[in-house]
C-alpha cells in the first residue's frame, strides 16, 4: 500500500474515535440515540473534509472540502438546535396568574 493510502486510513481511524468520544461525553438525557449518532456521523465528516480542504492539492478538492465542512457544521448545528427545541418541550410551564 501506497503511504497516501495509509496516511488516509490512519485519519479516518482517528476521527473515528473522536466522533465516537464525542458521542461518549453527551448525557444521554440531552440526545436520543439517532442525534447522537447523526452527530458523530458529521463529526468524523467534519475531519475528514478539513483534512482534504486543507491539503489543497487541486482547487476542486479545495472547493468540495470547504462545501464538505460546511454542510456538516449545518447538520451538527442543527442537530443541537432541534435537541435544544425538543427539550424545551418537557419544561414545566409557570401557571399563568389572573389578575
Amino acid at each position: 500500500m501506497s503511504s497516501d493510502i495509509l496516511v488516509n486510513l490512519y485519519i479516518f481511524v482517528l476521527a473515528t474515535f473522536l466522533g465516537l468520544e464525542v458521542i461518549r461525553r453527551v448525557s444521554p438525557l440531552l440526545h436520543t440515540p439517532l442525534m447522537s449518532l447523526t452527530n458523530a456521523i458529521s463529526a468524523i465528516t467534519v475531519v475528514g473534509s478539513m483534512v482534504i480542504a486543507g491539503k489543497q492539492e487541486t482547487t476542486l478538492s479545495t472547493v468540495l472540502g470547504t462545501v464538505a465542512v460546511t454542510a456538516s457544521m449545518i447538520n451538527i448545528v442543527g442537530g443541537y438546535l432541534i435537541t435544544y427545541r425538543m427539550l424545551a418541550m418537557f419544561k414545566k410551564r409557570e401557571p399563568k396568574k389572573m389578575p
